[in-house]
């Protein structure tokens, strides 16, 4: 099922399926929600009666409106850019569990999910029973990032986002993954469909995130986290951070995965959430 609701001035989408324990999902950018449809369809069909599963589109991804009136400043290097900030997408998580009366969840969350996800705890751990970390880190962008981001912006400007998208289908998913299934890279592009000024938005957004390393010492709920050795964004030693969470932290490392972890290698990901899932179902 698919349903829409209202979260700061925009329209947001997202997709309800399945029931018991709610786990929501948070993609990675340039991607949105179909993302997680691979794992998903596994979690739901090993735990059919034990998994609600909610999977949003981030605010200007997919279906789900970039809204108006977005802040700018905040990010030095392109001082005219509008800035999604983490914690306005952690806000609209936030109220797609008012409007599903939900009291909490566990979470999962792949790049600036897995981000979204550790503001989420700063802003209500009392709503987050779990949390699963894929191809995300807990450290702010270094200086080569930042630089890297207000080149993605010029680019952006200048030439669309096209050319930009084509490169990060070719880039972020890993060359097994390439080589096992070549169509893969068309289908990841085919769900890049951010227009520009979301593309600099969410840049500057990343950019300017906060350092949650200290917030990783506070989580008091169970981890997971699983690392791609192929991602050339987050590396498994950065991910090793959350071993630090006084709650508990299982580390798994996908040797051959890149940054799209959980599509490119579905299986692999959907066993390890599920035997965690089942760890909260005991509870």
């Amino acid at each position: 099922m698919s349903g829409t609701y209202s979260a700061g001035g925009a329209r947001l989408g997202f997709g309800d399926s399945g029931s018991g324990l709610p786990v929501v999902f948070l993609h990675p950018t340039p991607l949105d929600r179909d993302y997680w449809r691979p794992l998903c369809k596994r979690i739901l069909s090993a735990q059919p009666e034990g998994v609600r599963a909610l999977v949003p589109d981030l605010r200007g991804h997919g279906v789900s409106e970039l809204g108006d009136g977005l802040p700018a400043g905040d990010f030095a290097r392109v001082p005219d850019a509008p800035v999604l900030t983490i914690a306005q997408l952690a806000q609209d998580v936030l109220a797609l569990l008012d409007h599903l009366e939900l009291a909490g969840a566990v979470f999962a969350g792949c790049s600036i999910g897995g981000y979204v996800l550790l503001e989420l705890w700063r802003r209500a751990p009392e709503r987050m029973r779990g949390l699963a970390f894929v191809c995300s880190k807990p450290q702010p962008d270094a200086e080569a990032n930042l630089a890297k981001r207000a080149a993605t912006i010029a680019q952006a400007r200048s030439g669309g986002v096209a050319g930009l998208f084509d490169g990060m289908a070719q880039s972020l998913v890993g060359a097994a993954a390439r080589a096992r299934n070549p169509a893969m890279v068309a289908e990841v592009r085919a769900r890049m469909t951010l227009s520009v000024e979301a593309l600099v938005a969410v840049q500057a957004g990343l950019a300017v995130r906060p350092d949650s390393l200290p917030t990783v010492a506070t989580i008091s709920v169970p981890v997971l986290a699983i690392a791609g050795g192929a991602d050339p964004s987050v590396a498994p030693e950065e991910m090793k951070a959350f071993e630090a969470a006084p709650g508990g932290c299982a580390f798994h490392l996908l040797p051959e995965a890149g940054h799209f972890a959980a599509y490119e290698q579905p299986d692999e990901v959907a066993a390890l959430i599920s035997a965690w899932l089942r760890t909260f179902e005991r509870a």
